[in-house]
């Protein structure tokens, strides 16, 4: 099979997007694409950021920087999924005791309740061992964050409100290995002003402990999130919350933002990373992270450097940094196993997906009586671009690219036995769009988004003459792959028999307008 022409900057996998040039700003967010609930630490001569994966599969993200600006991800916290959890796969905390790195994380149990697990390595980049449950308490907790006191450990987390009481934030001791309660939960801040309360950072300065933490809603189009501090002389309060809350809000170019945690830099700036929606079409690049520098006020109430509106300008951390720009996304399949960067729906279907000899063999089978397909997906930069593939194989299966909300809501454009199709599945419902003849075995396809939503659809027996499909789709229909807490991403699907996979020759994401 012919492939399309890749130039020879994109055959080192990524293609450079323009000139890294050295400023005394950068701009957020820092990590592009959906990494809600981000947590950072600082590890030897590294900074380490992760967040959640939701109903994404591997579980956890790991990226790496040395200038908190430019961010590579590594890997996953698990490549496996927990034996006690299901699902939901929110909110992990990294921490460091005694040499070890540690992470807690929420998730649903086998009741489908959510409850913080932990799990250590020796490194936030080591194979993490899981250690179950260390917080279920009430019918729901999660975003954990833990503080070291004289030598005790205390963890501290969200008390979902579901417990005919309001929502709080709780704490108990825990054990001097960190893997379990040593004592009763106690109140640290109650939710008395009925604006949410969650993604709290815990830390002690000055004399004072100090709360930062999220208000308002967290997800979605309407989201309004903040950031808000309280204090107190006690590790056991009463926290005063601080009178000009929130600290922290949405402005003309950020939707909302909040829950984050701090790192300091070597010589004690305290930075903090937690996660906003962009107004405008960048709101469908999801919860992406970013970097605000905090500093404590002479009236010993922490501020951001940059004011209370939140800003995608930002001072640069160090004078020799310097911001790389966006790069475009190649994997010709070549690598003995899957790129970091792919993620699949580990809760609907068992996916199985194989590099081989320049090949990717996609197939898997449907979970819990979802009737759909199995994606490999990715998460875009921008909110325009392009992905592209080919499908180098002919049978009774679905092959092709997808725009996936969830498992009831997403597009697919792919070839199905001897024609080339478009389906979309909303609330469960399938209806077909389109449907042409194919003229030949194996095909290239390409989806078009433009802010965010799909809005074309090309196909092509050589990777140089592009056909467009027609098609006439509603923005709304397009919106309803936008899920309460995560946004659509585009990646290649497989639907049918095990034994009739999808083989796929390469897949790029470019971005034409950057």
């Amino acid at each position: 099979m012919t492939k399309i022409f890749i130039t020879i900057s994109a055959m080192v996998l990524c293609a450079v997007s323009g000139i890294a040039q050295k400023t005394a700003y950068f701009i957020n967010p820092v990590i592009r694409g959906d990494v809600a609930d981000p947590s950072i630490i600082r590890f030897g001569d590294e900074y380490y950021a992760t967040g959640t994966s939701s109903e994404w599969a591997p579980y956890y993200p790991v990226f790496v920087s040395r200038d908190l600006v430019n961010w590579k991800q590594t890997g996953h916290i698990f490549n496996d999924q927990p034996e006690w959890t299901t699902s939901s796969f929110w909110a992990p905390e990294w921490y460091v005791h005694n040499g070890k790195v540690y992470v807690y994380y929420t998730a649903r149990n086998k009741s489908n309740v959510s409850y913080i697990g932990v799990a250590t390595a020796d490194s936030p980049t080591g194979k993490f061992t899981d250690h179950g449950p260390v917080v279920e308490f009430g019918t729901e907790a999660i975003d954990a964050f833990v503080l070291e006191e004289r030598g005790e450990l205390y963890i501290s987390w969200k008390a979902y409100g579901l417990d005919n009481r309001p929502i709080e934030l709780l704490a108990a001791k825990l054990s001097r290995d960190g893997l379990k309660l040593d004592g009763e939960p106690f109140g640290l801040l109650v939710d008395d002003e009925r604006q949410g309360m969650e993604g709290q950072h815990w830390f002690k300065k000055d004399g004072y402990y100090y709360l930062i933490y999220a208000i308002r809603g967290c997800c979605g189009a309407d989201s309004d999130y903040a950031v808000s501090v309280a204090r107190s002389k006690s590790l056991k309060g009463p926290y005063e919350k601080y009178r000009d809350n929130p600290i922290l809000h949405g402005s003309d170019e950020i939707k909302s933002i909040g829950h984050g945690t701090l790192t300091t830099t070597p010589d004690g700036r305290m930075y903090y990373l937690c996660h906003a929606y962009s107004e405008g079409s960048g709101f469908y690049m999801g919860r992406q992270p970013h970097l605000q520098e905090l500093r404590m006020g002479d009236d010993k109430w922490p501020h951001f450097v940059t004011g209370e509106y939140a800003s995608f300008v930002q001072p640069m951390p160090a004078a020799d940094c310097v911001q790389e720009p966006v790069v475009d996304f190649y994997d010709d399949f070549t690598c003995a196993s899957l790129r970091h960067e792919w993620s699949w729906n580990y809760p609907y279907s068992d996916v199985e997906a194989v590099p081989e000899h320049g090949r990717l063999r996609l197939t898997g089978s449907p979970k819990g009586g979802y009737a759909g397909g199995e994606v490999l997906c990715l998460r875009p930069a921008l909110p325009d671009y392009e992905l592209t593939t080919s499908v180098n194989n002919r049978n009774e299966s679905w092959k092709g690219v997808t725009m996936y909300g969830d498992h009831g809501n997403y597009i697919v454009f792919g070839s199905v036995g001897d024609r080339i199709g478009i389906k979309m599945i909303k609330d469960g419902k399938e209806r077909m769009l389109s449907e042409v003849r194919l003229p030949g075995e194996a095909v290239h396809l390409r989806m078009t988004v433009e802010g965010g939503l799909p809005t074309g659809f090309a196909w092509s027996m050589d990777g140089r003459k592009w056909t467009p499909v027609e098609l006439d789709m509603a923005d709304g229909a397009k919106r309803s792959l936008v899920r309460w807490d995560r946004v659509a991403r585009p990646g290649l699907y497989h639907e049918g028999a095990t034994d009739a996979p999808a083989v796929f020759e390469y897949a790029i994401l470019n971005y034409p307008g950057k």
